[in-house]
């Protein structure tokens, strides 16, 4: 078994010395030896998977512990704390968060703790979909358009192409061998033809 300790790392070298002595006097307290202490430089604001901390964690085997300075070094959010506690338990590792003096190794206080705080995430989720909507319906309210435009993109990446496509369909040039010249997809040759009505100059 093996004892990891996470220090997210910051331009405070003061801060990140009280993330270190913080884990060291908890371990201490909690009979933690061989620290291994993993410095992590990405934001927070990053998901977990994608910084340091998800590479540390999915090279940890069950029974090995992670010691955190405080619950917010795990990640800036409630739903990110929550899914990092749920790999960490469905992997059989301890976390222990030092400030806060909690400890996920499974048990039922742990569990109940687990429980807590996913209905915090859930409350979380709710927040953020009401503040989603409110601020759709205020832009609404003031007039401005939501989502993609109705009806066709007033330009097109074939506009500075349409005098070379006309040149091509008035030399009797295929559709599809126009296509491959002007680089561009079939359906998207065909589209444009369609929409702006180009035909070989002189035709009715």
């Amino acid at each position: 078994m093996a004892n990891y300790a996470y220090l997210r790392v910051s331009t405070d070298r003061q801060d990140v010395d009280n993330q270190r002595h913080g884990i060291l006097e908890f371990c201490n307290s909690r009979g933690l030896s061989g620290l291994q202490f993993f410095e992590d430089t990405a934001s927070g604001r990053v998901k977990w998977r994608d910084r340091q901390l998800g590479k540390m964690l999915e090279g940890m085997s069950a029974g090995d512990s992670v010691v955190f300075a405080e619950v917010s070094r795990i990640a800036r959010s409630t739903l990110q704390v929550l899914e990092v506690l749920e790999f960490c338990t469905e992997h059989g590792i301890t976390v222990h968060i030092a400030k806060q003096n909690m400890t996920f190794d499974g048990s039922m206080q742990a569990r109940i703790t687990a429980t807590v705080l996913g209905m915090a995430a859930e409350i979380e989720r709710e927040f953020i979909s009401l503040r989603t909507k409110e601020a759709l319906a205020a832009r609404k309210k003031d007039g401005m358009i939501l989502g993609r435009p109705k009806g066709p993109a007033a330009k097109t990446s074939l506009d500075p192409k349409r005098a070379q496509i006309q040149d091509l369909i008035n030399k009797g040039v295929s559709k599809r061998s126009v296509a491959k010249i002007i680089e561009c997809a079939p359906s998207t040759l065909y589209d444009y033809i369609r929409r702006h009505k180009l035909k070989p100059q002189g035709s009715k």
